[in-house]
């Protein structure tokens, strides 16, 4: 039987291939009810699913594929610290206060992670450590001033500030000229904790279903109606979980939730003996169109970084890949690619997450931007706490300030690939 490989993303993954069993789950067949209805089979909605039906909640859960084949089991892995923004810029928007209360927020969802995947055992080949470089010599001064703001205004000990010969010493490449070490945190397999988190969600007593597209959605009455083409699922509540691809079921969640296609390449295990990140630490860079890449427990190199801002599908990922990797590895010019796979990720304008009630109660979460793999797990948990009568904590999410991407549905994906491909080229200024 030839490898797996998902409908609605190119390439099989490493992740897929490194997993192991990636237990099935039906298609729905006919209408149920339930209290709450789940669409969406990634980090957010099935975390809510694992929460809702432990708290005594009926709950029905469709994906339109393969729980993990978007987003959730297909990007870098990385678990970062606090929101997608520094604490410093969310403080000089909103205020030391909230900016505070947010990063509480974003560490709390970091200590959950780990914790529910210890408490379930769910082995998710967790590894501490991530450096986030500066690629052009102006912004160093920046990331020296982060790691002193987050120990004396944000009292997060864990980042330290690296020079120019400690970044090349870490990750065995010159192209950089300094940054930031975060011992407190670290990175992950995605698709394993997205496998795990369902088994969990199924032996609580949610009903899970694959290959379920929803058709329709619809609030009427106090009650909320999602269709599909085999069965209705009537509920009291909905959660719409799909980020980047949510296609035409919501419009309001579409107009303020943008895909953005990522991809990445896995190389042969590169040796215990590589001088390439020797600490197996994950990174992430300073460019707008960011370059993250780690080494995971087999020492083969993850790498990833070329994006495109449409949904078509770039061919000859590896090679272009390979490139990038060359330019901060020139040792690694010919390694084989192993694996080369994408997604889509969901955006918003200002890189913040889109959480909001969108129709009397259908709440729709989403737009992580690119710093889900902690957040959006731990948003299913808000919302499943929103549901159970404490949406205070939710509402932390629900009141950032998201506008709806310009130009309509016909203009807006012209414009957003003009405005980040002059981000790209800024890159290389």
């Amino acid at each position: 039987m030839p490898p797996y490989q998902s409908p609605i993303s190119p390439g099989y993954s490493w992740y897929e291939a490194s997993l192991g069993e990636r237990p099935e789950y039906p298609a729905l067949d006919g209408d149920t009810r339930a209290d709450v209805v789940i669409v969406g089979g990634g980090f957010t909605g099935l975390s809510a699913a694992a929460h809702l039906a432990k708290a005594g909640s009926d709950v029905v859960l469709i994906e339109a594929h393969r729980f993990g084949d978007g987003a959730s089991g297909r990007n870098g892995g990385q678990m970062g610290t606090g929101q997608r923004a520094w604490a410093e810029e969310m403080e000089a928007e909103l205020g030391l206060s909230r900016a505070k209360a947010l990063f509480g927020l974003a560490e709390e969802a970091k200590t959950h992670l780990l914790d529910f995947a210890d408490a379930n055992g769910i082995e998710i080949d967790y590894m501490p450590g991530q450096m986030s470089v500066a690629h052009k010599k102006r912004f160093v001064d920046d990331f020296k001033a982060h790691a002193e703001i987050m120990a004396t205004r944000f009292d997060y000990p864990h980042i330290s500030f690296m020079d120019a010969a400690e970044t090349e010493r870490r990750l065995g490449s010159k192209h950089y000229f300094g940054g930031v070490r975060d011992t407190g945190t670290g990175h992950i397999h995605p698709l394993k904790l997205v496998v795990g988190t369902a088994r969990v969600a199924a032996a609580a007593g949610a009903r899970l279903f694959e290959n379920t597209a929803s058709t329709g959605l619809q609030s009427t009455g106090g009650k909320v109606r999602v269709t599909t083409a085999r069965g209705t699922i009537t509920a009291d509540k909905c959660l719409i979980a799909v980020n980047a691809y949510g296609g035409n079921l919501e419009p309001v969640s579409a107009a303020h939730v943008m895909p953005i296609g990522s991809f990445i390449g896995a190389t042969v295990p590169l040796g215990d003996d590589s001088p390439v990140l020797p600490g197996l630490e994950s990174v992430d860079d300073s460019r707008f169109v960011v370059r993250y890449f780690r080494r995971v427990k087999d020492g083969r190199l993850l790498f990833g970084g070329r994006e495109v801002y449409n949904t078509n599908d770039p061919k000859d990922i590896a090679n272009h890949i390979r490139r990038q990797i060359a330019e901060l590895y020139p040792a690694l010019n010919d390694v084989e690619i192993t694996h080369s796979w994408g997604g889509y990720v969901g955006i918003t304008m200002p890189r913040k997450p889109f959480v909001r009630e969108v129709m009397p109660n259908v709440i729709s979460a989403g737009g992580f931007s690119g710093h889900g793999v902690m957040l959006s797990n731990f948003t299913g948990k808000l919302y499943a706490e929103a549901v159970g009568g404490n949406r205070d904590r939710l509402k932390l999410l629900e009141e950032f300030k998201v506008p709806a991407f310009p130009g309509g549905r016909s203009l807006r994906a012209p414009l957003l690939f003009l405005a980040l491909n002059w981000y790209a080229l800024r890159d290389r200024i």
